[in-house]
């Protein structure tokens, strides 16, 4: 039995589901809400590119890649996934992390968050949980940041962006003894009235 199986993730009218093929026609829409692959420092597909960006995922076997959506509709949202998973160590990344323009400033990425690192520290029972993003996405940063992780540190010349330029790398992880914690704040942040 591998260490991280797939699985279906759900609670606050967020589910995540498996990634497959039959996400392709959703991703591609959810991507388009805001033109993302236009963006030089995130890895959305382009929409031409949407089958190759799952069939990678599915192929790739440290990773396990989920469709982010509405539980009510099924309508895909974006996509998020474990990846860099090293079973010896228990521990697991989250990454390939992004949503539909209009899902963003949400509820959407903190319930999956909250989704995410329950299964990884209560089910898997991981030692540690990390992100990586790249050096110009001070959004992604930030959201890691408001998490609770801790930043470990910049891995120079570390990545190719889509533009073939060379990209610095921040690490961030979450350990399982602060998991606590940061699950009461998610939690706080979830159930907290909307202005």
């Amino acid at each position: 039995m591998a260490f991280v199986e797939p699985v279906t993730l759900q609670a606050r009218g967020v589910r995540l589901v498996p990634l497959g093929l039959e996400h392709e026609a959703g991703l591609k829409a959810a991507a388009a809400d805001g033109e993302l692959w236009k963006l030089r420092i995130t890895s959305v597909p382009e929409p031409y590119e949407t089958r190759e960006y799952i069939e990678t995922a599915l192929q790739t076997t440290n990773r396990l890649a989920f469709a982010v959506t509405d539980a009510d509709s099924g309508e895909v949202l974006g996509s998020t996934s474990y990846h860099d998973i090293v079973p010896a160590l228990k521990r697991v990344e989250i990454g390939y992390t992004w949503y539909a323009a209009r899902c963003q400033r949400t509820h959407v990425n903190t319930t999956c968050k909250l989704l995410m690192l329950t299964h990884a520290f209560e089910t898997l029972g991981c030692h540690v949980v990390g992100w990586r993003t790249d050096n110009f996405n001070h959004a992604s940063q930030r959201a890691i940041e408001r998490l609770g992780a801790r930043k470990d540190g910049v891995i120079r010349g570390h990545a190719l962006r889509r533009d073939g330029t060379i990209r610095d790398t921040v690490m961030y992880s979450l350990r399982a003894g602060e998991w606590p914690e940061v699950k009461a704040q998610l939690l706080y942040l979830l159930d907290k009235p909307r202005h």
